[in-house]
This record gives structure tokens, C-alpha cells and sequence, in this order.
């Protein structure tokens, strides 16, 4: 037997909490999951798990002021050479390191697949 959903009023669709969209997404990629079968088990669109999964893994559109630390350069004389030069404190609490000897290609490729 056939199943339809009538969905009346000013609103057509359904609008869903962002706590259900991370459930969904959750179950959706779990290990040995698949997106159609969970699509149609709980009647949403894959396109649509999807799309929740890009916007969940988009970086933030403004990502705002990052502090800056500065320190004395009479601290840094006591560092050796091959020390980093710059830090980088990112997001998700990694840290990176620079040389003032990295190829700037080399620094580039690593804070883009960090990013």
C-alpha cells in the first residue's frame, strides 16, 4: 500500500532542528550505513542529507579576529635557528609551526588541507 504525506498551509516543507539534522547526518554516514536507506526511512531527500553534510563541514563564512601573540625579541635570540618563526593556533586546537626556511609552497599546501 502506498503512503502520502499532505502537507497543508503556508508552509509547504518542513523545517527541521539543527539537532535533528546532526542526528540524521550522524546515522547517515555511520560505518556500514547507507544515505538512501536512511533518506527513505525517515522520508528525506538524499539530495538534502547532502546538502546538511556541506554546510556542516563548510568552513564558517566570517571566520573574525584571530589574536595575535608578540613576544620580545630578546626571548627569540635564544632560540635556535631551525625554531619556528610563526605559529599558527588553528580552529580545532592544532598548532603548526613555520620556519623562516619552508619553501612558501610547503606552507601554503600544509594550512590549505588544514584548513
Amino acid at each position: 500500500m502506498a503512503q502520502m504525506s499532505v502537507i497543508t498551509g503556508p508552509v509547504r516543507y518542513r523545517r527541521w532542528r539543527p539537532e535533528d539534522k546532526l542526528a540524521i547526518l550522524a546515522e547517515a554516514f555511520a560505518p556500514g550505513a547507507t544515505v538512501s536507506d536512511v533518506s527513505r526511512r525517515l522520508d528525506v531527500a538524499t539530495s538534502l542529507i547532502y546538502k546538511w553534510r556541506r554546510q556542516a563541514m563548510a568552513p564558517p563564512a566570517d571566520p573574525g579576529f584571530v589574536p595575535a601573540t608578540l613576544t620580545d625579541e630578546r626571548d627569540q635570540s635564544a632560540r635556535a635557528s631551525s625554531a619556528a618563526v610563526i605559529v599558527v593556533d588553528l580552529a580545532g586546537g592544532g598548532r603548526v609551526g613555520i620556519t623562516a626556511s619552508a619553501p612558501a609552497s610547503l606552507v601554503t599546501a600544509t594550512l590549505r588541507a588544514l584548513r
